[in-house]
């Protein structure tokens, strides 16, 4: 089996269900009334009380987005409306760990649930001031309680005021020095109603990402607008297709001038697969050959040139990817397990991963699953 023992698998791509009291222990009293707060509330007549999250004078009604580990692919459909719904490692640091051991996973990257991928949540805050504070409140759950259940097992990562670069880059500054690796960031900031990639919006926020090392990891569905044919199309036409927004981001970020402004920046391309890799630059170095001389683009840099220097996959189950391994990139891939999502192999990982690996050089294997992402995120293992 190529899957050696000494190989430790790495997720750079889970996921959190806020504890109910995240937000209501750590914002000023005046605040914690029209911050977030579980409530219970009947959603449908007949349904006994469901507990949802309320931010001013709204509902979210979904307290676990996808929470769905350990269940049958029968069962999936009905979000969990109770905390008792779902796996107590869903919203537990500890019996996270306990789920991982299980699994055969080492470590993993979490990201938000309530406040969207990219806590794009907060920009519809009215009050821009508790909106800080809530963005700062998820961070310091993370920074003080999520990672230093295990250090060695969480990879820190942040969420952005992302109305406000200076205040972005401020949160940065407030959080690097307590272990921040990462910063969760949208694949396409426009659908949201900030500026593009193709501005100058974000320079010294990028600039601020490169001198204190955080990677930019933009999960597929950040731009809040996912990937759908038809109002009448079934759900699993956009789930099909969610990894068509890593491909829109990866195409937006080559032809932008992200990385000529900023030559050590680094983007993960969370949950988006890897297959589609090879004939996206392919088609990507076609289109600079044949149509940049008359366009707003760079002349000299082949964008896949500036794709195996800036930009890395992950993947949970994509075979086609791992056979075409060296046509992506050997050292720009790594491996998701999206505990507790409806996608996530759990508790099978490593049975997975093996049988997928099977005619993969030990080498390769121990890139993708476990030293890329080491690398990336500067988190060392421990004896």
């Amino acid at each position: 089996m190529p899957l050696q023992d000494h190989m430790q698998l790495i997720s750079t791509d889970d996921h959190l269900i806020e504890h109910p009291l995240l937000w209501s222990e750590r914002l000023p009293s005046k605040y914690v009334e029209r911050g977030p707060r579980i409530i219970e509330k009947v959603m449908n007549e007949g349904n006994p009380p469901a507990q949802v999250w309320q931010w001013e004078d709204r509902i979210y009604p979904y307290i676990g987005l996808n929470a769905v580990a350990g269940k049958k692919p029968e069962e999936f459909g009905a979000e969990p409306v109770r905390y008792d719904d779902m796996l107590p490692g869903c919203y537990d640091p500890a019996a996270r760990i306990a789920d991982m051991d299980i699994d055969g996973v080492q470590a993993a990257l979490c990201f938000p649930s309530f406040p969207r991928f990219a806590g794009t949540v907060f920009l519809q805050g009215e009050d821009k001031d508790l909106a800080l504070l809530c963005v700062q409140a998820w961070n310091d759950y993370v920074l003080d309680v999520w990672c230093p259940t295990a250090p060695d097992r969480y990879i820190p990562m942040t969420i952005m005021p992302l109305w406000d670069p200076e205040l972005c880059i401020a949160e940065i500054e407030r959080t690097v020095g307590r272990g921040s690796r990462a910063i969760s960031f949208p694949e396409n900031p426009v659908p949201l109603g900030l500026p593009s990639f193709h501005t100058d919006h974000w320079d010294r926020f990028f600039s601020a990402c490169e001198e204190y090392e955080q990677v930019l990891c933009t999960h597929f569905g950040t731009s809040g607008k996912p990937p759908i044919t038809a109002p009448e199309a079934p759900m699993a036409v956009m789930i099909a297709l969610f990894g068509c927004n890593s491909m829109y981001a990866t195409a937006d970020l080559l032809f932008s001038p992200v990385f000529h402004r900023h030559p050590r920046l680094k983007f993960a391309l969370s949950e988006g697969g890897v297959g589609w890799v090879p004939y996206m630059l392919e088609r990507i170095d076609e289109t600079w050959e044949r149509h940049r001389f008359y366009q707003n683009v760079n002349q000299t840099v082949r964008p896949s040139e500036l794709f195996r220097a800036h930009i890395y996959g992950c993947f949970i189950s994509d075979q086609h990817g791992i056979d075409n391994r060296h046509k992506i990139g050997i050292d720009n891939i790594t491996w998701e397990c999206d505990y507790p999502h409806s996608d996530s192999n759990w508790p099978n990982s490593r049975k997975v991963v093996a049988e997928q690996m099977a005619n993969v050089p030990d080498e390769d294997v121990h890139k993708i699953v476990e030293l890329n992402a080491r690398t990336l995120f500067r988190f060392e293992r421990t004896a």
